[in-house]
């Protein structure tokens, strides 16, 4: 079987791991935690890191961190897996779901700045939606399938509403935003280490910035608030530290990212050559301002075609894929959520699917791949 997505463990990973358990530096204190929290942040251009213990927890940090509360809202992208909502509802938040530009499949900047001008309104510094009264706390775009968003656009926007700017960057390390990395982009930037992510500990995130306040109030938080080394806390904090199993992992994972990266971009060059004279087939965006990791790749099919059906036809010769995100405001927690007209995600949530793109994928897995999808199209 061909998988979708599965982590190459062929460099240092054992050697480091083995080292873990020789000193007995398992748990959540150990060297290889603040080697690779020093590597993130350098590999992504950020001044300051902090490693977790996962995606989601990362994100809540962060928002938290950018003084997101209760009763309040965060504008997020429509189609984006769920964990971004979650993340918001995590800090008593609701989200505002914002539609997608189709050129990107990123947050519609220009989107946005007309939702919080017709349903918004400014009072004593801040932004509250005119309906609810609730305020309106911050402003989350994904990096969807590893292409930033349209970054300088939205931080004109946040700028103008004096709204914090937190990227969603979960599977996007390693990509470049106009030539640069993408670590600093934001007010904070939060990556996944998941198990199907370019690099993975496992498990895991980070979160990242060159704002040294919100970096080290996100490692307070997730450290349960501790004081010194007494069992003092002076915050409701949370046990979202990552363990030195983990970041042994991704220490030895993130050696590699550049060959990662590349592998991943070959991967969805290989595609696009092979299976461009299909009829009624299109690629994964891409754009004048970034480009992506390249985290997952495939096809964009026309209405006439059924993405599950292909995906099961796919599976009968041993290449496994699936569908791609429903979208937020399909979701049972989240379809009474505010939001904005759905033009984009409505229409291509359905058409989108994604091919096997390990970066342990052999060119003759790549060529078996390839005969298949242009056999069942």
């Amino acid at each position: 079987m061909i998988d979708l997505a599965v982590p190459d463990l062929s460099g240092n990973e054992r050697k480091y791991l083995n080292e873990c358990i020789d000193t007995t530096f398992v748990s959540t204190v150990g060297e290889f935690v603040r080697r690779f929290e020093k590597a993130v942040a350098d590999k992504t251009g950020a001044a300051y890191g902090t490693v977790v213990s996962s995606g989601t927890d990362g994100l809540h940090l962060a928002l938290m961190s950018c003084g997101v509360r209760r009763d309040e809202l965060v504008c997020i992208p429509a189609f984006t897996f769920i964990a971004t909502a979650n993340a918001v509802a995590h800090c008593g938040a609701e989200p505002w779901l914002i539609d997608v530009e189709e050129k990107s499949w990123t947050m519609d900047p220009k989107l946005l700045d007309r939702e919080l001008a017709e349903k918004a309104y400014a009072k004593d510094g801040k932004l509250f939606h005119r309906k609810s009264g609730k305020r309106v706390a911050a402003v989350m775009p994904v990096y969807t399938m590893g292409m930033p968003a349209d970054m300088d656009r939205l931080r004109e926007i946040t700028d103008k509403y004096h709204l914090p700017l937190v990227a969603d960057a979960a599977a996007a390390i390693g990509a470049k935003y106009k030539g640069r990395n993408i670590g600093a982009l934001a007010d904070a930037t939060v990556f996944s280490f998941n198990g199907n992510k370019t690099i993975t500990c496992g498990g895991g995130g980070a979160v990242v910035g060159d704002n040294k306040k919100i970096i080290e109030l996100a490692r307070h938080l997730a450290t349960t608030a501790r004081v010194g080394q007494d069992y003092e806390h002076d915050m409701v904090g949370y046990n979202y530290r990552m363990t030195n199993l983990q970041a042994a992992v991704g220490c030895a994972q993130i050696e590699r990212l550049e060959e990662f990266v590349a592998r991943k971009r070959y991967i969805s060059g290989y595609y696009k050559e092979h299976l461009k004279e299909i009829a009624g087939v299109t690629f994964f965006p891409e754009t004048e301002w970034g480009e992506s990791a390249c985290w997952f790749t495939g096809l964009v099919l026309d209405d006439m075609r059924d993405v599950r059906e292909i995906c099961g036809r796919l599976a009968e010769k041993d290449i496994r894929t699936k569908p791609f995100w429903q979208p937020v405001y399909m979701q049972k927690p989240y379809v009474q959520a505010e939001r904005s007209d759905m033009d984009v995600t409505g229409k291509i949530w359905k058409r989108i699917l994604p091919l096997p793109a390990s970066t342990c994928l052999t060119d003759e897995q790549l060529e078996g791949v390839v005969m298949a999808v242009k056999e069942i199209l």
